[in-house]
């Protein structure tokens, strides 16, 4: 097949895209419409937890669709229930939301906080967040954006979220006064460049709140499902968040998201929260395949594994080309460049022949690294070699 026979001007320009349409994918690998193959360790932004077309997910969406598909969310269903009980079971949440989009859970979250405070401190509604933290699209998750420029973007933006430094706990106190009502932030900064929030930062935010009477948020849109080497990322810090958001990894490549909350923070009246398609049986069954992937037996040992691979394997591309090393948590890790030549290499990646490879610069001095959770050791020693030689090609043009 042509590109050229795609009729792509009927799709609303949004992003910046090449001229290839995927067609099929399996794993690490995606095919074009040309029969090129990619290996890919972008994964939809950390979503394909299982890779392309993982059999579990193919086998959960056939029997579920066969079942029941969308009741409606004004009743039970059994993957919804079933899907809850193995998150609250795996966590310190008591509750769950289920809704489509990282951005939809955090706007939750937002909300649900807000409630908190109306309901137990005296109408306080301010949320403290982080400067370069991301929570999505919508104009409340945008203002609670630490994105530089995207103040102005479609302003004015929705009052209420000062901005502190992660990792600095002075600014954060600084922000409290008698309207804040919560702290929320990723535990690793994903699109800010993935910075892991410090133990201490974390353990000293959770003091913070308890001092002063405020929830802690915790948004593991793209750090949780086994991202970072546990099921959650904020379990590295040993904290207890009174609420968590979670997207991406849970629905391994389907439109699923969740928003939990410990008992004392769940004070959403009816009519105060829904959609229409949330919860739906469909998305909840695939979310249970990939969740029994993940919690079974040497799944994050495996993980664990392939993240230590990962980073020797760019720690020894850092070192080769006078780089500035590397950082994350588990299998969402940067390779710190000493040059602004991070998109270049992400083209050259893409377009190498015979076979592609499919990598992201969140930062033009910065490659993000997010393959599937099931990578294989192979694969990624594919990854460093091609990396490698695609460093130098760059370099030497």
């Amino acid at each position: 097949m042509e590109f050229s026979q795609f009729n792509v001007n009927t799709l609303m320009d949004i992003t910046s895209r090449p001229d290839l349409v995927f067609v099929s994918g399996k794993g690490s690998w995606l095919e074009d419409h040309a029969g090129k193959r990619y290996l890919d360790f972008v994964q939809g932004w950390a979503v394909n937890t299982l890779g392309h077309s993982a059999p579990e997910m193919q086998r959960a969406l056939i029997e579920q669709s066969q079942k029941l598909m969308n009741p409606s969310p004004a009743f039970y269903n059994i993957p919804s229930i079933e899907l809850a009980q193995r998150l609250t079971g795996a966590s310190c949440f008591d509750r769950v939301f289920f809704a489509n989009s990282g951005g939809e859970a955090n706007e939750g979250a937002i909300k649900l906080a807000r409630k908190w405070g109306q309901v137990k401190k005296n109408g306080a509604y301010k949320i403290i967040t982080m400067n370069h933290g991301f929570h999505g699209r919508t104009l409340a998750t945008m203002s609670a954006s630490g994105k530089p420029g995207w103040d102005k973007m479609f302003a004015p933006q929705v009052e209420g979220f000062p901005k502190a430094e992660l990792n600095d706990l002075e600014s954060v106190k600084k922000l409290i006064d008698d309207k804040t009502v919560a702290i929320m932030l990723e535990p690793v900064q994903g699109e800010g460049g993935v910075i892991p929030a410090t133990r201490e930062f974390m353990q000293g935010l959770r003091k913070l709140a308890d001092e002063n009477q405020l929830l802690l948020i915790v948004d593991e849109v793209q750090t949780g499902m086994g991202r970072t080497g546990k099921m959650f990322a904020y379990q590295h810090s040993d904290v207890t968040p009174d609420i968590m958001t979670l997207a991406k990894g849970i629905g391994g490549g389907v439109p699923l998201a969740a928003l939990l909350a410990r008992q004392d923070a769940c004070v959403f009246s009816h009519g105060d929260q829904g959609g229409t398609y949330n919860g739906n049986p469909l998305t909840t069954a695939v979310g249970v395949a990939v969740f029994d992937a993940l919690a079974a037996p040497g799944f994050m040992d495996a993980v664990n594994a392939r993240a230590k691979q990962l980073s020797e394997g760019l720690l020894a591309l850092s070192a080769k080309y006078g780089m500035k090393g590397e950082r994350g948590q588990g299998l969402l890790r940067a390779l710190i460049m000493d040059r602004d030549d991070g998109p270049a290499i992400v083209e050259a990646a893409r377009n190498q022949n015979p076979q592609g490879l499919l990598l992201n610069a969140p930062r033009p001095n910065l490659l993000r690294f997010m393959p599937a959770l099931n990578v294989t050791a192979e694969e990624i020693d594919l990854m460093l070699t091609q990396l490698d030689a695609l460093i130098a090609q760059v370099r030497k043009a």
